[in-house]
């Protein structure tokens, strides 16, 4: 048994649709009949693409210089209020979309579940997957009553997989009143610079952690990182020391990675770093302490000074 509708709410970076919106959509497919979605901007920016991935309509809704948060809960509120009625609303765990979810559960008064990692059906009933305890352990949550049920799904919980559909129609969805709500624009962006593939994109992920020492000794973690076409990320403890910003934090308040190859230098595995890559499809772990936690699931453990072990490693690769 299926539901009968579910709307993504699609995100796009630059005209380029999120990894997360694609992952959103191909779990949709598999509990719905009909799967569209909802997005803030000009929907047929993004019709070709989500249509592959068997979104069948595009919302739009024209936030103009407007935060989306109000915008996009106040304009999807009112279609669900004027007769829309899809059984599930589906968000990444994005700024964008967090706003727009709790905003839309007050105005809807539903329940929005979040940290999911899983979606799932039992019967007519839309189930949860979610973690708590820092990732240590999954719970199971059954919505009820009357939807839309809201989830909010963290990144790299699903293979993004195309479905091979035609490109989405296009609607765009009336924007009420905001009220006060409606006062605060956007005057401009920061745009992060960066020379390589992006952290939660990478296929090669290098990481460090406390066990560097020193804040200098991070250029090591850049350098190979660079050396295998792959990104550089962080523990949460190198972050919060100001070592490096918090954008290429890896871990349960940071960044969900899922590369083909991560290498965790000098980090020890503390819980909240393992939620973050564990998922990985091959991990390397560096760490001078062989009973750190990292290496209870780690491919391949190197016991050693990483002091000792990165120079050695990145002769090695000069010389390839």
């Amino acid at each position: 048994m299926t539901l009968d509708t579910i709307w993504v709410f699609a995100e796009a970076n630059e005209g380029r649709v999120t990894s997360t919106t694609l992952e959103l959509l191909t779990k949709a497919r598999e509990l719905a009949d009909t799967v569209a979605c909802v997005y803030a901007g000009d929907p047929d920016d993004i019709a070709e693409k989500v249509g592959e991935f068997g979104a069948e309509t595009v919302y739009g809704i024209d936030v103009d210089d407007r935060l989306v948060g109000p915008s996009a809960a106040a304009a999807i509120a009112a279609a669900i209020e004027g007769g829309e009625s899809p059984n599930a609303i589906l968000f990444a765990t994005t700024y964008d979309a967090r706003d727009t979810a709790a905003r839309l559960g007050v105005t809807l008064d539903r329940t929005v579940i979040s940290n999911c990692i899983d979606l799932e059906l039992d019967g007519d009933a839309l189930v949860a997957v979610a973690t708590i305890f820092g990732g240590a352990t999954d719970i199971k949550t059954k919505f009820t009553g009357e939807g839309p049920f809201l989830a909010l799904v963290r990144p790299k919980s699903f293979p993004p997989e195309a479905s091979g559909g035609n490109e989405a129609a296009t609607e765009e969805l009336d924007l009420p009143d905001l009220g006060s709500a409606g006062g605060a624009t956007v005057t401009d962006r920061f745009i992060e610079e960066s020379d390589g593939p992006k952290l939660d994109e990478a296929a090669v992920v290098v990481s460090g952690g406390r066990g560097l020492g020193e804040a200098g000794k991070y250029s090591m973690v850049e350098s190979l990182a660079k050396k295998l076409k792959g990104a550089a990320g962080a523990s949460r403890a190198i972050v919060d020391a100001g070592w490096v910003p918090y954008s290429q934090q890896v871990g349960q308040t940071g960044k969900v990675v899922k590369p083909d190859l991560y290498i965790a230098v000098g980090i020890s595995g503390a819980t909240q770093h393992l939620v973050g890559m564990k998922g990985s499809k091959n991990i390397i772990a560096i760490n001078k302490d062989p009973e750190a936690p990292i290496f209870g699931i780690a491919d391949l453990g190197i016991v050693g000074d990483v002091h000792k072990v990165l120079p050695a490693l990145l002769e090695a690769l000069e010389g390839r």
